[in-house]
């Protein structure tokens, strides 16, 4: 199974980019969320993949960040979605949002992705609706352990205007590169924000 792939973009086209790894290129699924955050072809990308192996093909689906990719991976869970549909969804609108509907029960907001009628948007939130809330929990937990620093960190970039779960991300990986004093994260975390 393939989990995660880091390369060179070779083409790019929405919903759909091929992504040059040590030679070889690998065709990946992407939702128009992700599509619009990639960068110009020749750049280099790091996505988290899910494999979704059928019994006439494999097909690669692409995310530019974990918390996309267990959406989606939440989503095929439901009954009556597979990975075209789930893909579909997590385009009509962000992680973020689309954790905000199902944790609220707002089937409306979900009704408006195309290919998703009412009885589905229902089927999604009574499925759902626990599982984003336990998720969302995790996350909390994550970052009320890190504490100091970090914690504020993220609610400076929160204040400053960015989603808490891209702040998280964006914290994360400053203190993974090293920063440690509350001044040389944010820098960094905003350093990776603007790329």
């Amino acid at each position: 199974m393939i989990a995660r792939l880091r390369g060179r973009l070779l083409e790019r086209a929405p919903e759909q980019i091929v992504v040059d790894v040590g030679g070889v290129g690998y065709q990946l699924f992407v939702s128009l969320q992700s599509f619009y955050r990639l960068p110009a072809v020749g750049g280099e990308v790091d996505l988290r993949v899910h494999t979704h192996v059928r019994e006439d093909a494999l097909q690669l689906y692409g995310f530019l960040d974990e918390s996309e990719r267990t959406l989606f991976q939440l989503l095929l869970q439901v009954a009556t979605i597979g990975p075209r549909v789930a893909l579909a969804v997590l385009s009509g609108m962000e992680a973020s949002e689309l954790e905000d509907a199902l944790s609220a029960g707002d089937t409306r907001r979900l009704v408006a992705v195309p290919g998703i009628g009412k009885k589905k948007a229902d089927l999604m939130v009574l499925q759902l609706r626990e599982k984003v809330g336990l998720l969302r929990g995790v996350r909390q937990a994550s970052v009320t352990r890190r504490g100091g620093d970090g914690a504020e960190a993220v609610s400076a970039l929160v204040n400053l205007g960015y989603k808490q779960s891209e702040a998280e991300r964006a914290v994360a990986g400053a203190e993974q590169g090293g920063a440690s004093a509350l001044a040389e994260i944010i820098r960094e975390a905003l350093r990776r924000l603007a790329s």
